[in-house]
């Protein structure tokens, strides 16, 4: 079985300390580094298929953004945003001892990626993008709006797992144990026995606080950080994802970094990397 640590690094924010939780697989003598970042309300756990295949030729870093999964929380929902997510991961890459590294980011993840990836003298060789990019539809965006802080609590896990795969149908086809993972990663027993998520509803607060105005600015800086980049990029997109566009894709295989582009069929956002087929892409990618 391939060798599975869980470990915390002490991150700073404007308002105290937290502690990043992160999965290590593989040999933590390895030099070549895989980070894989999850998007808005999910969790390391994530990759775990992912992390299995490609621990043999990677030190696999899986991390829990902070508010999610095993991590702390902020004292301060305000700053559950991106350059608090980019200091704690550079704080990351300070504990992991490593000069250069790969990352791979889903949604969120990938925006973290982005931002990184724009910084002179930034750690990151190859970069992986999965269904994101500068520019995000808004209309999806509040779909996600809508599900994400709110509080819902289940009796059984039955209700739990199928409230999930309502909400995350966009995720494409998994079958019924895939699906039971993809909850449980995300949810636990509280106090009462119910079952609830394990993120932080203050996650929601800057995310809901978006305005027509605050998203143009967004996409603006985004589009700035993109351009930025000039490690070799892939953008891996769900054919059916009502996050990003077909248009904004075919922008970045011209602009930045001149991304790769895949598109996968019956998928919208976003891929999962529960399936071989997505792992082989990434793979391959990565380890040309």
């Amino acid at each position: 079985m391939t060798q599975l640590q869980i470990k915390s690094v002490q991150c700073l924010s404007p308002t105290g300390l937290h502690q990043m939780a992160y999965k290590e697989w593989g040999d933590s003598n390895n030099p070549k580094t895989l980070v894989c970042v999850h998007g808005l309300s999910r969790v390391s756990d994530d990759f775990d298929m992912l992390a299995q295949e490609l621990a043999r030729d990677y030190r696999v870093i899986c991390p829990d953004v902070v508010g999610r999964g095993r991590s702390g929380r902020l004292l301060d929902p305000q700053y559950y945003q991106i350059p608090q997510y980019v200091s704690d991961m550079v704080t990351l890459i300070a504990r992991l001892g490593v000069s250069e590294l790969h990352w791979l980011g889903t949604s969120l993840g990938g925006v973290i990626g982005m931002a990184l990836a724009s910084l002179p003298a930034n750690p990151i060789r190859r970069l992986i993008l999965n269904d994101i990019g500068p520019e995000m539809d808004a209309v999806a965006l509040a779909r996600i709006g809508e599900y994400v802080g709110k509080d819902v609590r289940f009796a059984t896990f039955d209700e739990a797992w199928n409230y999930v795969r309502a909400i995350s149908l966009s995720f494409g086809q998994h079958s019924d144990p895939q699906w039971r993972k993809l909850a449980a990663d995300v949810m636990h027993q509280d106090a009462d026995g119910q079952w609830v998520f394990t993120y932080d509803p203050g996650i929601a607060v800057p995310f809901k606080a978006t305005t027509v105005h605050s998203v143009q600015a967004d996409t603006q800086r985004l589009w700035a950080a993109y351009d930025a980049i000039t490690c070799p990029t892939l953008v891996i997109r769900g054919a059916e994802s009502d996050l990003l566009s077909n248009q904004t894709v075919q922008a970045m295989s011209q602009r930045g970094p001149k991304a790769q582009i895949v598109e996968l069929p019956g998928v919208g956002h976003a891929p999962t990397f529960l399936h071989a087929d997505q792992i082989a892409i990434a793979k391959n990618f990565l380890l040309a």
